[in-house]
């Protein structure tokens, strides 16, 4: 049994594939009889400890995040005393980070090797090379995972991306999929009327998630097709373009946009389409995809990243980033929906078969077992890889390995941990933990999955 810190600026009650990854992880890995905890930074007046059900333990750290931006801002000292508080009194053996641009997962990975902790970091994006938002994010990636003990990458696409993109040994990086939990995202038990065929987008309306395309596509497609109809599901800076070719084209009864989905009502909004349209101009993996025809639809979606990974070719049909192929490949969907005989239950039991999350727990308790049988870095090794980043950077992150070190030396020094008065060497009792969550389980701030 392994005690695991999972961390990440990226959790519920944000919605997003990195907030569901680490929920599910978690609570799969409690299942396996490990000890899991989650730690993010606070959100709103939501600070503190939390639970979630089952009897996920979840550290909400008062730092809050950036004005336009999700993830707190860069410090690498600040967390580092409620770190060393969390990682001591529940004894943590492996922090887990989740995310490239999460300031909160790359400190964690800084400070866990000064308290013997073992680290892991999975990667859970694709990025560039020649954008300078790409490079500063690729050299803080390499940073950070320096001396990381392992890598997870959702795909095998992923895994070459991060490899190069954080000059990594490629034996030190693993590829664990993405699942999804099967009885969520069931087909409809009544399918959907064959007329008019329902084309359905669930995405954050982002430049990334090719919504562009999408803009493009769209219009074309119900001027050649009077019988189709868009649902769009999601919100982002793309809505109002969006809004405006509506208006454009008159299609207000053709295109039918929902804003904002919660992740709950995800599954009724897919059992009323018949095709699932991603136009995603870059994506390591595509959980949307993979809910999407675990409900049934068939897929079209643009071949990038690790999508082409996900399923298998007879469930979608692929096309290039562009308009003129998105239309062309969604031309062939709804002739393929036209011609009827695809059985959803069916499509639905080769998902359920495919992606389960009790196998990615157990291929992540494999990883966690490998790193913690080997050797960890000694504070000699991690200055000398560090100070192998380069010219400039090198230098820079060894004087915040340095500081880090002098840091944790003081705080251990004006406040020694005393087992006898803050340890939880009896928190994990049986009977003692049976107790808080049963207790847990009746108190109001119980966040309901």
């Amino acid at each position: 049994m392994v005690c695991i810190a999972m961390v990440s600026d990226f959790f519920h009650p944000a919605v997003g594939g990195v907030e569901n990854h680490i929920y599910n992880l978690s609570i799969n890995l409690l299942a396996l009889g490990h000890r899991v905890i989650v730690i993010t930074h606070a959100y709103g007046d939501r600070v503190g400890v939390r639970w979630m059900l089952p009897h996920l333990k979840v550290y909400y750290v008062p730092l809050l995040p950036m004005p336009s931006n999700p993830v707190t801002l860069p410090n690498f000292f600040v967390f580092l005393p409620y770190f060393r508080s969390i990682v001591q009194r529940e004894k943590v053996q492996v922090v887990h980070a989740h995310g490239a641009l999460s300031s909160l997962g790359q400190e964690a990975l800084l400070h866990a090797h000064l308290m013997g902790v073992r680290t892991v970091f999975t990667d859970h994006s694709l990025f560039g090379f020649d954008d300078a938002a790409s490079i500063l994010t690729n050299k803080l990636l390499e940073g950070a995972v320096r001396c990381v003990d392992a890598i997870v990458c959702v795909s095998h696409t992923g895994r070459e991306n991060t490899v190069l993109r954080a000059r990594l040994e490629p034996h030190r990086a693993h590829v664990i999929p993405n699942a999804i939990v099967p009885s969520d995202f069931q087909p409809a038990s009544t399918p959907p009327p064959p007329i008019p065929i329902t084309i359905v987008v669930v995405s954050r309306l982002v430049y990334r998630k090719g919504i562009d395309l999408l803009i493009s596509a769209a219009p074309r497609i119900c001027a050649m097709y009077p019988d189709v109809r868009f649902i769009v599901g999601g919100d982002g800076p793309h809505l109002t373009s969006l809004e405006q070719t509506r208006e454009t084209h008159m299609l207000q009864d053709r295109i039918i946009l929902l804003g904002s989905v919660r992740h709950s009502d995800v599954r009724s909004v897919l059992a009323r389409g018949h095709i699932f349209l991603n136009t995603s101009l870059t994506e390591s993996f595509g959980i949307s995809i993979l809910e999407a025809a675990s409900c049934g639809l068939f897929i079209v979606s643009t071949r990038v990243g690790g999508v082409p990974e996900v399923l298998p070719t007879e469930l979608v049909e692929f096309a290039n980033p562009d308009s003129d192929d998105v239309v062309r490949a969604l031309s062939h969907a709804i002739e393929v929906v036209r011609e009827g005989g695809r059985d959803p239950h069916a499509v639905h039991a080769q998902v359920k078969e495919l992606y389960d999350w009790k196998h990615v727990s157990q291929l992540t308790q494999d990883v966690y077992a490998s790193v913690l049988a080997s050797e960890p870095y000694s504070l000699y090794e991690r200055m000398v890889r560090t100070s192998q980043l380069g010219p400039f950077a090198g230098p820079i992150y060894v004087i915040i390995l340095v500081v880090d070190c002098f840091w944790f030396a003081f705080l251990q020094w004006m406040w020694p941990f005393d087992e006898e008065v803050d340890g939880v060497g009896a928190f994990w009792d049986e009977q003692r933990w049976n107790a808080l969550s049963t207790e847990a389980t009746s108190r109001a701030d119980i966040i309901a999955k």
